[in-house]
């Protein structure tokens, strides 16, 4: 494994060792410049702007980034780097939760945890850095409730009022991209407590405006007996999607739903749309 003292162990791979699950992605950041580190490595490519390096190492492609911080001049958008090479501190902080900002030297394996995110790991806590971490990056809102299905925790108090007070006041000139990109993690789980939670908190709402209240619970889960890359299309389908980068498969399993209100299915209708169509039927909406 590659090593040195200044180079760490971030984010997931952390927190799934403490809780025992395999991590697909390791992240790895050096806190410095890790593309002046990798000088003397196989390098395969560089990225300047970010301070990211990926290399060729004991046959395994690694991607390797500089501490940095961030700043987001555009709420909601992409975050802009402003200093590569700053303290380890400063990077974790820049995070979504507390679980997500350790890191583990890769030299000795110490554990670095400036936002007590093992503490709030062992008591099963999703926790935000700052109080205008969601103001920044809304997409966090679904990001939360991605890791409270995964790994059954809840958002602290502090967080969930936080989290209320976006959703009463929310800034609608934000990346649509990047939420669907959450939207399709999330809801590809397949998870009726995920849908649940999503109507209850009014997460919804990060939609776009005009979107429908159901007051009551849609049974979605037990209709998705198979796995399908357009599982999350059929959860967020009973909503308005204007403001989503749909693609043309998506927007055609959309555009014959409507067409199911007036005609029978063909050989023709994607079986997404047969299946929504069924379970808006079941449900009543």
């Amino acid at each position: 494994m590659l090593k040195d003292k200044n180079l760490y162990y971030v984010g997931g791979v952390v927190r799934d060792e403490f809780l025992n699950k395999n991590s697909i992605d390791i992240d790895y950041c050096y806190e410095g410049d890790a593309i002046e580190f990798a000088k003397n490595l196989n390098v395969i490519k560089e990225n300047p702007d970010f301070g990211t390096v990926r290399v060729l190492y004991e046959g395994k492609e690694i991607d390797i980034a500089s501490t940095r911080t961030e700043t987001y001049p555009k709420k909601g958008h992409l975050p802009e780097v402003n200093k590569i090479g700053c303290s380890l501190k400063e990077d974790l902080k820049r995070r979504d939760f507390t679980i997500n900002a350790m890191a583990k030297r890769t030299t000795d394996g110490e554990l670095i945890d400036y936002f007590n995110g093992k503490q709030d790991l062992d008591n099963k806590i999703l926790r935000i850095l700052h109080d205008k971490s969601f103001i920044d990056d809304p997409t966090r809102i679904i990001r939360g409730l991605k890791f409270s299905v995964r790994f059954g925790f809840n958002l602290d108090k502090k967080t969930e009022d936080l989290q209320k007070e976006y959703l009463n006041n929310i800034n609608y000139d934000i990346s649509y991209f990047r939420l669907k990109k959450e939207l399709i993690e999330t809801f590809n789980l397949n998870s009726q407590k995920a849908f649940d939670k999503f109507n209850e908190s009014k997460m919804y709402k990060l939609l776009g405006e005009n979107q429908p209240n159901y007051n009551k619970k849609i049974e979605v889960q037990k209709f998705l007996s198979e796995n399908s890359n357009y599982t999350w299309l059929m959860y967020m389908s009973f909503f308005n999607l204007e403001n989503l980068p749909l693609t043309k498969a998506e927007k055609r399993i959309l555009e014959w739903l409507e067409r199911l209100k007036k005609q029978a299915p063909n050989n023709n209708t994607p079986k997404e749309s047969i299946i929504i169509d069924e379970i808006r039927r079941a449900n009543n909406v």
